[in-house]
């Protein structure tokens, strides 16, 4: 059987793994298989490119993406070599390590770390829980440090010839206690929440806390943001208490301390916890196997009374929007898809999220050093704009689902065309996930900005509308949920880019029309009629296209 360097070098620290009570032949034992079947898992970044050669190896497809991460990771360069104010730059430098390790994470190992069929098959055997455990463990590790070389490892090796070895050896061992802490904190979590739920419950949570954890992660960028003041072209870092709750904090304090030998009270905390934490975390994850494998099992337990899902609000809804039965049948359909797949939440419902932050965020950038009064007489309220931002992204995942197989019932379906398929689904897209979020950002911009705003927001709406009809028709046409989400296209998300700039000279008209006199109400009538017309035309695609 095949071997790997990677178990080799694990042969080395045979004797730590003994102290522990691993058995430490049949961890490795367990590994190799696993690192072999690992191959015919496509890693996430790369899941657009599918198309195979059938004799090739699995494990090249996994270096494939490793080459798509060095070459993220050339941008990490200049932030190394640049200036002397490591807590600055190498604050920016692990934030966005953690945000690329937490994104793999997330989208590829975390069915590894709940994988329940290992306890299934293995744990019947001689095996003791604790080996099986840690073996699962070390799986996740061995491929998220091979990961995090590969962004990291560009920055890593430019900064051994220019900051010399001591910033190299820091650097490096940065890297591997960020590992720890990332894969040992979310694992922790997830033991956390398999405390207290079960079966299908259990796992709709584990889905909404990976959504979280993608959007919390970006809202972080902003903090780091504002963590330093440019004061005659001089970075100052000014203390807070909340920069402890800051992990890129912690790990860029110790090249302030020993390279600069800045030993400001906080750099020194700092420090601390970038060593301590990680090694504590992955102490208390050692002891807790036991109760994460006991926990896991709850992920078989689909015992829970499925609620029946309440349908009186969404007939209602459907009723008033949708023109004919058939077109109601497909938005219920929709609904149903969009509320109760997780596959497709997870990859959506992040997309969500942004465009719910966005807005704010820009407004933040822009507004910085004016007053609250100066921002809500401006007209930053067309920030909202920025909610429509991922809306191609959101139409784009709608025809691909983990249940695509069951795509031939629509080839039974006694309708005429295919008209009555896309628009009860796209009308179910908007009143399932974006009027929920759009209404939300317009009640707090009607808070912030007044109600001199309410035209505008009712344009935005329009809009809105207007360019998910300028989204479809952009994509390949496919029915809803008929692919499997592996089989998206790269040439598909290359249409993205002229979409926004459709965006953005719609939003720049939207700004004209403010300018003249009841122009925003003439822009409205214009969007009402172009609406009408799009969405009257644009649904009836060709059954031979759609490829039935």
């Amino acid at each position: 059987m095949k071997d790997f360097k990677a178990l080799k070098i694990l042969d080395k620290f045979r004797g730590a793994f003994e102290k522990f009570g691993i058995d430490y032949d049949i961890m490795r034992s367990i590994l190799r298989v696993k690192l072999i079947m690992d191959g015919r898992r496509v890693p996430t970044i790369i899941s657009n490119n599918t198309k195979k050669k059938p004799d090739s190896e699995d494990r090249n497809m996994f270096l494939k993406s490793l080459i798509m991460y060095v070459i993220m990771g050339l941008f990490l360069i200049p932030m190394v070599l640049i200036g002397d104010k490591y807590i600055y730059m190498m604050s920016i430098v692990f934030a966005i390590m953690m945000f690329m390790v937490m994104t793999s994470l997330i989208s590829d190992f975390s069915s590894v770390l709940l994988d329940i069929r290992d306890k299934n098959i293995i744990a019947s055997k001689p095996v003791e829980s604790k080996t099986l455990s840690v073996a699962k463990a070390i799986h996740v590790f061995i491929y998220m440090f091979f990961i995090t070389f590969a962004i990291t490892g560009p920055a890593l090796i430019a900064s051994l010839f220019r900051r010399g070895p001591v910033f190299f050896l820091i650097f490096l061992l940065e890297i591997i206690l960020i590992d720890l802490f990332v894969v040992v904190i979310t694992a922790l979590i997830y033991l956390l929440i398999l405390k207290f739920f079960d079966g299908e419950k259990l796992k709709d949570i584990i889905n909404y806390v990976q959504i979280v954890l993608s959007i919390a992660m970006a809202i972080g960028y902003q903090f780091l943001g504002r963590l330093f003041d440019v004061v005659d072209l001089k970075i100052v870092f000014n203390p807070k208490w909340w920069q402890y709750l800051l992990p890129p904090m912690w790990f860029a304090a110790p090249f302030e301390l020993i390279i600069n030998k800045n030993t400001n009270t906080h750099f020194i905390i700092f420090s601390i916890l970038a060593l301590a934490v990680p090694i504590i975390s992955i102490i208390l994850y050692i002891k807790l196997i036991p109760a994460f494998e006991r926990n896991l099992q709850k992920l078989n337990n689909n015992a829970s009374k499925a609620e029946k899902p309440n349908r009186k609000l969404s007939d209602f809804i459907a009723k008033i929007i949708c023109r004919d039965k058939q077109e109601r049948v497909f938005f219920r359909f929709a609904s149903d898809m969009m509320k109760n797949e997780r596959s497709f939440k997870l990859k959506v419902y992040p997309s969500l999220g942004f465009s719910l932050i966005f807005p704010f965020i820009f407004i933040m950038n822009s507004s910085r050093g004016s007053s609250f009064a100066e921002v809500a007489a401006g007209k930053s309220y067309l920030n909202i704009y920025f909610t429509a931002l991922m809306l191609p992204t959101i139409i784009m995942m709608m025809r691909y689902s983990e249940k695509y197989k069951g795509a031939w019932i629509y080839r039974t379906l006694p309708i005429e065309n295919s008209a009555p398929i896309f628009k009860g689904t796209l009308k179910a897209f908007i009143v399932n996930l974006m009027f929920p979020i759009y209404l939300l950002e317009s009640i707090i911009f009607i808070v912030i900005f007044g109600t001199r705003i309410i035209p505008d927001l009712i344009v935005v709406f329009l809009v809105v509308l207007l360019f998910t009809i300028i989204c479809f028709k952009s994509f390949r046409q496919a029915l809803p949920f008929s692919e499997a989400f592996e089989a998206a296209q790269q040439t598909e998300g290359m249409k993205m880019f002229p979409l926004l700039i459709v965006l953005g000279i719609i939003a720049g008209a939207h700004y004209a029309s403010t300018l003249i006199p009841f122009g925003i109400y003439i822009l409205g009538v214009i969007l009402v009629i172009l609406n009408l017309v799009f969405w009257r035309k644009s649904f009836n695609i060709p059954w031979e296209k759609l490829g039935i």
